[in-house]
């Protein structure tokens, strides 16, 4: 089997997809615009070759490379980055060279938020009102229906950027005199607390692995505002989540892929609100907190899959794991070095993160893991806590 990682060093510990693959004996091939002196040692052990291009966003580039591939080694089996960022020249790769998977005409309903809702709806799960911003009049007459505030997001587009909290008609009139000139969704402001049901379903749409997240503050907060972040893993999923969560998957067909369902619980209610649909793993070292808290090797899981084996894998969600960052912006009371050694039982890893993912993810991140979550709290509060002014 020949098989591509598209930019497979970034994020940084998704080489461990390229190392699985090539320990199920597939023939891995990268293609990136690194130089190949910085990939990670063990990236550079799992692949058979690297073709390095310029740019990614250049489609003669891309073609060239998958030329060369194909004539040196044959048919590509499959091709992915596990990243938001490259569905779509993913997509148009696999068109362009018949292989398996999601192709350009399956790429409406995940990347558009204004489809994804109408699949939502169709589902039967409840869904934020929303228009898409085609006139300021439509809007006006949206937000006397809903009330302010209003979330306006690019139906198309990645993590919170360009997405705006509008609390009055003046800042209605300036995201519609300012916006970029791209299509945006205009959404009732939710209250709730997100929460995520992730896993991974194989080429016949099984569920293999899932579980569920929960996420203290929404990435747009924590852009907009520049503070902190964490999230954990759940050891019980609620029954109207995991309900919901596969209402999802079989709504959009998910076959063969790890999958992101994010979704709001509305404080006063309690109802949960279908958010947003991410045919991919969740970012960062999400995909590690999976094995923390099962003991296992999510990647090896993928590539058994990938080659149609089945792993007899124990998937009970033995613990909490959560993911908390530090920003070198802020003076902390406790150092890093303290941390490490006040909390060692409980810190599984600690890392820096990519300058990329700073504004929304932090500079510098713990994995904590606890079978109680109050233990996790204790944890995570200290790593936030502020020296005193």
């Amino acid at each position: 089997m020949n098989y591509i990682c598209f930019s497979p060093y970034f994020p940084p510990n998704y080489f461990r997809f390229s190392v699985s693959l090539k320990n199920y004996g597939v023939n891995v091939l990268g293609i990136g615009d690194a130089p190949y002196d910085h990939l990670h040692p063990e990236l550079k052990d799992a692949l058979t070759e690297y073709y390095r291009v310029d740019n990614l966003h250049n489609n003669d580039q891309l073609l060239g490379a998958m030329d060369y591939f194909i004539h040196k080694f044959g048919k590509i089996d499959g091709i992915d980055s596990h990243n938001e960022y490259w569905l779509e020249t993913e997509a148009r790769l696999r068109k362009e060279f018949n292989i398996e998977g999601l192709k350009p005409e399956d790429m409406s309903r995940i990347r558009k938020k204004s489809e994804m809702k109408k699949v939502f709806q169709n589902a039967g799960l409840n869904v934020a009102r929303g228009i898409l911003s085609e006139t300021f009049e439509k809007a006006c007459s949206f937000a006397n229906k809903v009330s302010y505030p209003l979330i306006a997001k690019p139906d198309s587009g990645v993590g919170a950027a360009n997405t705006y909290k509008i609390e009055d008609d003046n800042g209605l009139k300036d995201f519609f005199l300012t916006k970029p000139a791209v299509d945006y969704l205009i959404e009732e402001f939710i209250r709730g607390d997100i929460f995520s049901f992730d896993g991974l379903a194989d080429k016949s749409g099984k569920l293999v692995f899932y579980t569920a997240l929960k996420n203290e503050k929404g990435v747009m907060e924590v852009v907009h505002e520049d503070s902190h972040v964490y999230y954990y893993s759940l050891r019980d999923i609620p029954a109207d989540l995991e309900e919901a969560g596969k209402k999802i998957l079989t709504a959009f067909g998910v076959r063969g892929r790890f999958f992101h369902f994010e979704f709001f619980r509305e404080h006063i209610t309690g109802r949960l609100v279908a958010l947003e649909v991410n045919i991919r793993p969740p970012g960062g070292f999400t995909t590690d907190m999976f094995n923390f808290a099962s003991d296992i090797n999510v990647y090896d899981v993928w590539a058994a899959m990938i080659m149609n084996h089945r792993l007899t894998v124990d998937f009970t969600r033995k613990y909490h794991v959560c993911f908390v960052s530090r920003k070198w912006k802020y003076k902390y009371q406790y150092s890093h070095e303290e941390i490490l050694e006040k909390y060692h039982d409980i810190i599984v890893f600690h890392d820096r993160l990519d300058d990329i993912l700073s504004r929304a993810m932090g500079n510098y991140c713990y994995l904590l893991r606890s079978p109680d979550l109050d233990t996790i709290f204790e944890v995570q509060q200290a790593i936030h806590k502020m020296k005193s002014a």
